[in-house]
């Protein structure tokens, strides 16, 4: 009778493993497609493992693996949820295939996208793309969009037969890391960080002209793009973008925290203290680049005296919502500085009325960087974040040295 038990159990135990084997997914590099309304497809990979009865995934975009851990299974049903920018993956299996929906949640809106990923291809735009005629390596002047909403931006591309790596450089921060081919005479780069999906597709004219570029962002955004080759392209000054009025050498707010409490520059804990005010929104990719890197650099010198404070200009004006999407930051990134919600839209002038003693603020992030007396001393407008490289380093040595020097002010 023992015997017949032990047996039974260890029956019930291995129909139990072969369920759980057959609800999880392949595991290994996925290709993945996103499909705008204009039907154009925005490819990515990404990497599935497994850890126990658990599974996560890294979406890979050059040297970046963004990890995603919220991936549920049950039965021809897998719900992945975004770590970061609320969004999420409604699937269902296919053959081998995963197929249905990236939804974005926008504020008071969602924005679904087609998606297929199918298991097994490393690939990203071609499986045997056509050799090279042209290579895009060094440093590019490019201009996104038309009109008034044209911008001027460095592209700067690394490119190794027929696979090219590299971003595009703004007065407000970067495209982060950017992948893809040059087939024949064309590029093809694309990125997707979990709420963000970019493709860029242009015709490589000769080695310094690059035209008929067509830029698609999401589901619905489309706009041209250009570029010449010039090594010494170079943007803005980032210290130069905002300032404050005239007359004013302070700035002041009382906004509330992630618990309601209201938090102000006037507080006791910001006195005598280098201060760091971190303009962001929980929908800036370049915000959370400059939350991985604040996150250690307070770690670094809030014994020496400095403080940061993140001021969060979501979508809407919802404090709730506002507050679960700041506290879904604050849980990815372990931030201990304080994240406030402001109460505040993401529109730039709404920005601007809720920091008067401000000319404007022309992007996300915008850094203000406070010295110990209270006066502020230099603003910084957007973030190169790690997908630009040298730019990323050389930010963090100057911030870095600006700090030490305020510091040491007495």
């Amino acid at each position: 009778m023992i015997k017949k038990i032990f047996t039974s159990a260890v029956f019930v135990a291995a129909l139990f493993q072969i369920s759980v084997a057959q609800t999880k997914i392949q595991t290994g590099v996925w290709r993945g497609v996103l499909k705008t309304a204009s039907a154009n497809e925005i490819p990515f990979n990404f990497d599935v493992t497994t850890s126990g009865n658990s599974q996560q995934l890294y979406i890979i975009n050059s040297t970046e693996r963004f990890k995603v851990t919220d991936v549920k299974t049950k039965g021809d049903s897998v719900l992945i949820k975004m770590p970061l920018f609320d969004s999420e993956f409604k699937l269902v299996r296919k053959g081998k295939q995963l197929v249905g929906q990236y939804i974005k949640h926008l504020g008071e809106k969602d924005v679904p996208m087609e998606f297929v990923a199918t298991p097994g291809l490393k690939w990203r735009f071609f499986e045997n793309p056509a050799k090279a005629d042209k290579n895009v390596s060094g440093r590019w002047s490019a201009i996104i969009g038309e009109g008034d909403g044209r911008d001027t931006t460095v592209g700067e591309f690394t490119q190794t037969g027929q696979k090219v790596t590299g971003t595009f450089l703004t007065t407000t921060g970067d495209y982060r890391f950017l992948e893809g081919t040059v087939n024949g005479d064309s590029l093809y780069l694309s990125c997707f960080d979990g709420g963000h999906a970019f493709l860029f597709k242009a015709n490589i004219t000769d080695n310094n002209t690059i035209t008929g570029g067509q830029f698609y962002s999401g589901l619905t955004g489309k706009t041209a793009w250009t570029a010449i080759r010039d090594e010494n392209a170079k943007l803005p000054d980032a210290y130069s973008l905002t300032a404050l009025k005239r007359g004013y050498k302070k700035i002041d707010f009382t906004f509330k925290d992630l618990s309601g409490k209201p938090v102000s520059l006037s507080d006791a804990r910001f006195k005598n203290k280098v201060v760091i005010l971190q303009i962001m929104g929980s929908w800036c990719p370049n915000c959370m680049d400059e939350t991985a890197y604040m996150v250690n650099y307070y770690k670094k010198y809030h014994n020496r005296g400095v403080e940061v404070v993140g001021l969060a200009y979501e979508r809407i004006k919802d404090f709730a919502k506002s507050q679960k999407a700041v506290t879904q930051i604050k849980n990815r990134f372990n931030v201990q500085y304080p994240l406030l919600i402001t109460g505040y839209t993401s529109n730039k002038e709404e920005t601007a009325k809720s920091l008067p003693a401000l000319t404007k603020v022309v992007g996300f992030p915008t850094t203000i960087i406070i010295d110990k007396k209270g006066d502020v001393r230099k603003i910084h407008t957007g973030f190169n974040g790690p997908g630009t490289g040298k730019h990323y380093t050389e930010f963090i040595a100057e911030f870095e040295k600006l700090t030490d020097d305020l510091i040491a002010e007495k």
